[in-house]
């Protein structure tokens, strides 16, 4: 009988060590995501996690939707316990968000400068949102490089093509908004009412921030953010940019053909194409720059995220080698995302692929694919830092104020004030 125990004992510990062993390989093979978006990020993360499992077939990815938001409150809230065993190995950030998270809470990212990422692959601009003190914690993703996207039938009423408002500067974008208004009654540009998009995208453009190199405010005297309100300013004054209220207000303007074109990310284009009757009604070409200001060029970002890898990862070389081989090195991944998502790449490497060569009817039968991810490696990096969003509310107000007649160095020196508040300084 107690032979017979024994050999029971035996055999349940046997298979006890079978269960764990087999826990521990499927753990071996499997990453936590967090991400919102089901059509856009939860889409292309499905993806990769196919083509990953052609490398490793016991690969196995669990994707949790997360809206931004929450996300955001869950990565504070394990920033402040020092607590971050409740994160996923893989979780995206916002760009204009990383670098302040970073700051905020070091031991809550894993370094992936040496990660096998080769973020050389990427545009330099994009990178830079995730890198701080010269370490990389973020492998980007989604493409936010600016675009200007024009009506071609309207330009045409008013003697213009596209080529004419190709690598220009906003004084001449400004000459010609006036004749194609007076000409067609319809302004070049709409935007949200008090939102600071304009201003942002004008401010990158020419690589100029919010911020000197060691993160102090640097609004009052910023000839570059100066520069950008005055533009803006004199774009409202004459009608020829339209500000509406909401997002949908903005949208409508676009659909509904009360406007010649709009200058945003590229991801306005999903909403662009909603209107089908207007395909082949519309080009792309790149943004006008800022006149007289050093380091101008026609191209800037608005939008885009990154994917980042937590201190909670159960297996960081998975998940280099994960990120590595898909995000980091397969052409073939990004062609497969982007008929589905819209998602365009910033690894430069998809933009000579086939797929991203392929003419868009909708935009008079130019790769405009290609194009936007050429336009994604000559965007200027800028410095975003830990109070981005406080400087970009002290912009808006700052904005409002000069519309509503306010003096433009009293605005700037009164946001400035508000950012060193914010900061303590």
């Amino acid at each position: 009988m107690k032979k017979l125990v024994s050999l029971l004992l035996v055999l349940l510990m046997a298979v006890s060590m079978v269960s764990v062993s087999a826990v521990a390989e499927d753990a071996a093979h499997k990453l936590t995501v967090w991400c919102w978006d089901p059509a856009f990020n939860l889409f292309a993360m499905q993806e990769a996690a196919k083509f990953y499992k052609e490398i490793d077939p016991a690969f196995e990815l669990e994707i949790i939707e997360t809206p931004w938001n929450d996300l955001q409150t869950k990565l504070t809230t394990a920033g402040m316990a020092g607590d971050y065993s409740t994160l996923p190995d893989i979780f995206l950030c916002q760009d204009n968000a990383f670098q302040k998270n970073v700051m905020a809470f070091p031991d809550m990212f894993t370094d992936l400068t040496a990660s096998g990422v080769d973020f050389t692959q990427f545009g330099a601009a994009k990178t830079a949102y995730s890198v701080v003190d010269g370490k990389n914690y973020g492998v980007p993703f989604d493409n936010g490089a600016v675009i200007q996207c024009v009506r071609t039938d309207m330009l045409e009423q008013a003697g213009y093509t596209v080529a004419d408002l190709t690598d220009i500067d906003w004084n001449r974008y400004i000459e010609i908004g006036e004749d194609v208004l007076a000409k067609t009654g319809k302004p070049m540009l709409s935007g949200t009412a008090g939102e600071p998009d304009m201003i942002m995208i004008m401010l990158q453009s020419a690589g100029a921030s919010l911020f000197n190199a060691e993160g102090i405010p640097s609004i009052a005297g910023n000839e570059a953010v100066k520069k950008a309100m005055e533009v803006y300013n004199t774009m409202v004054k004459k009608g020829i940019f339209v500000e509406v209220t909401g997002w949908d207000g903005y949208i409508a303007t676009l659909v509904n053909g009360n406007v010649a074109g709009t200058i945003n990310g590229c991801w306005i284009m999903g909403s662009i194409q909603t209107a089908k009757d207007q395909a082949g009604k519309w080009a792309v070409t790149n943004m006008p720059k800022l006149p007289d200001t050093e380091g101008a060029t026609n191209y800037s970002n608005n939008g885009g995220s990154s994917w980042a890898v937590s201190a909670n990862c159960q297996n960081t070389a998975l998940a280099y080698d994960f990120m590595a081989k898909i995000w980091g090195g397969s052409v073939a991944f990004y062609e497969d995302i982007l008929p589905s998502s819209g998602a365009l790449a910033t690894y430069l490497p998809a933009g000579q692929s086939t797929v991203y060569s392929q003419p868009q009817e909708f935009f008079g039968g130019d790769t405009v694919f290609a194009k936007i991810t050429e336009y994604a490696g000559k965007i200027p990096s800028n410095y975003t830092g830990a109070y981005y969003y406080e400087a970009r509310n002290a912009i808006a107000t700052a904005m409002t104020a000069v519309l509503n007649g306010g003096d433009a160095d009293a605005a700037l020196a009164e946001a400035q004030a508000a950012v060193e508040f914010a900061q303590g300084v």
